[in-house]
């Protein structure tokens, strides 16, 4: 009874599912393909061997033939550029006015204003100074900038290597500092010279370099070329005595804490003086006496925070690409 059941409910699930018994004189029409793409249409033996045939006989050519072709193409299309631009530039000298000729447009009231009424304007003996300090000082702000957004880019980039591959290999940092060593040689033996004189010469750079920043104003000089001579310092110690001992006080915190902050007051410092210039305020900000050292206005400590910024970023780019590391 029980199986009975069961065949009776299997019977009725198969009808309704449609797997019935089919009738004897039913004729079954296969259902046809569905209509595939072009690409995935079954083909032949004959066309699959022609096509990867020529598939092969393609790749041998490239291999061959390629680069060479490249080569030519990149070539001429080099020397086609190179050609425009010569072109370009020597149409363009050719249409330039004549060298110190009066109505050339670097003589003008522009050039006039800044050497006739540059020092009793920005109180600056030295002209070139009041000018990429007071007159164009946002340009020589957008410079700085320039400079410690290129040193903290190279740190980026050279730091996620180094942690990279200090990562895969983690002997790997023991053996470049014995390697470099190595190359370097013991400094009790061949850097001796070097030393003494180094010891002689850091104190006279640092403070020709100091001079150089702080007398911007009053002599040729400031902050980018006293930057740079400060930097020769440090690269001097650090052949001298090795990165290491440089880097107990200078090192990359150092480096974008001092940089950022000069950049802060830099901004700071000219932004007050665009404010007060653009809406016709009294500035607070005394002049001083030209020739004096406390004088200029703001243009002492600009030449200062540029100073440090140049310092600081030619030093970074020497020691990120030399054997030690910032």
């Amino acid at each position: 009874m029980h199986e009975e059941l069961k065949n009776i409910w299997k019977n009725f699930f198969n009808w309704v599912l449609g797997n019935g018994p089919r009738p004897e004189n039913e004729v079954i029409t296969p259902e046809p393909p569905p209509d595939l793409p072009f690409s995935q249409r079954p083909q032949d033996k004959y066309s699959r061997f022609h096509e990867a045939t020529i598939k092969e006989r393609y790749e041998q050519w490239l291999e061959i033939h390629g680069l060479h072709i490249f080569s030519i193409l990149y070539s001429g299309l080099s020397i086609l550029t190179c050609v425009v631009i010569v072109c370009l530039l020597l149409a363009t000298v050719a249409e330039l006015p004549p060298f110190g000729h009066e109505r050339n447009p670097a003589n003008n009231e522009v050039i006039r204003r800044y050497v006739e009424h540059g020092g009793h304007e920005t109180g600056a003996q030295n002209i070139v100074a009041g000018l990429i300090l007071d007159y164009r000082a946002f340009d020589t702000f957008g410079e700085s900038a320039v400079l410690f957004t290129a040193a903290v880019s190279v740190l980026m980039i050279l730091g996620a290597s180094r942690h990279n591959k200090l990562n895969k290999s983690p002997s790997l940092k023991s053996e470049t500092t014995s390697r470099n060593f190595l190359q370097r040689g013991p400094p009790s033996l061949d850097e001796p010279i070097l030393r003494g004189v180094a010891s002689l010469s850091i104190p006279a750079i640092l403070m020709m370099g100091c001079v150089v920043v702080i007398n911007g104003h009053l002599t040729p000089g400031g902050g980018f070329s006293g930057g740079a001579i400060l930097s020769t310092a440090l690269i001097l110690a650090s052949n001298a005595y090795g990165p290491e001992r440089v880097h107990e006080f200078f090192n990359e915190r150092t480096f974008i804490v001092s940089s950022s902050t000069a950049l802060m007051i830099y901004a700071l410092s000219k932004g007050y003086s665009f404010f007060t210039g653009a809406n016709h305020f009294h500035s607070i900000i005394p002049k001083g006496t030209i020739g004096n050292i406390f004088s200029a206005g703001l243009i002492l400590p600009l030449n200062i925070c540029v100073g440090l910024i140049v310092a600081g970023t030619l030093y970074t780019f020497y020691s990120l690409f030399s054997k030690g590391d910032l």
